[in-house]
């Protein structure tokens, strides 16, 4: 048995510029990710579930996610495979700058399975217009990551940190948010 068929995966954002980021040592939490997204990708592909992909493109040309710039590539582990639609967004959430929502509901999709980059960015941001837009949202909280960053007041917050909070403040009102093992059983069928 797999996913229901009203269930797509939706990979946000799987770019380079996050590798690039990973090389230069950046703070980040849950490190398996990656690895967390590919054993998504590969339980929806031989289960029938769909998948759609979403991928930013910045219009300054100096932004790494811009066309031009190597930071825009997908990441290995999260490339689309032919069949698969691909969304490109200007903006943090899937839904604001795309057809994605007309694509889902298309498609007969009601139910999302949510994963990528990153934690409290664009995967937060397409959760919660998921949510408000009527989807069943499931934010999986081992397939997204958060990186550190420094608050108008100075103040540093560590990327698990972070990440941490993304996760409680989505749970239950937002979003189901579980992990990787959970969402992977489920599709299978239990």
């Amino acid at each position: 048995m797999s996913a229901p068929q009203n269930t797509a995966l939706v990979v946000i954002d799987v770019q380079m510029a996050m590798a690039h980021d990973d090389a230069a040592g950046a703070d980040r939490s849950c490190r398996q990710a990656e690895d967390n997204i590919a054993a998504l990708l590969a339980r929806a592909r031989g289960g029938g579930t769909p998948v759609f992909h979403v991928h930013h493109r910045a219009t300054d040309p100096a932004d790494p996610f811009h066309a031009d710039a190597a930071g825009s590539a997908v990441q290995p582990v999260a490339a689309p495979a032919s069949d698969e639609p691909v969304v490109i967004k200007t903006t943090s959430s899937g839904f604001a700058s795309t057809d994605l929502e007309q694509r889902l509901r298309d498609a007969g999709i009601k139910r999302l399975i949510l994963c990528g980059a990153t934690a409290n960015h664009c995967v937060e941001s397409t959760t919660r217009s998921a949510c408000d837009l009527g989807f069943e949202t499931i934010y999986v909280s081992d397939a997204v990551w958060a990186y550190g960053v420094t608050g108008p007041d100075g103040v540093l917050h560590k990327g698990d940190a972070i990440h941490s909070v993304v996760l409680a403040t989505l749970d239950g009102e937002i979003a189901s948010v579980r992990p990787t093992a959970t969402v992977l059983t489920e599709m299978r069928g239990g």
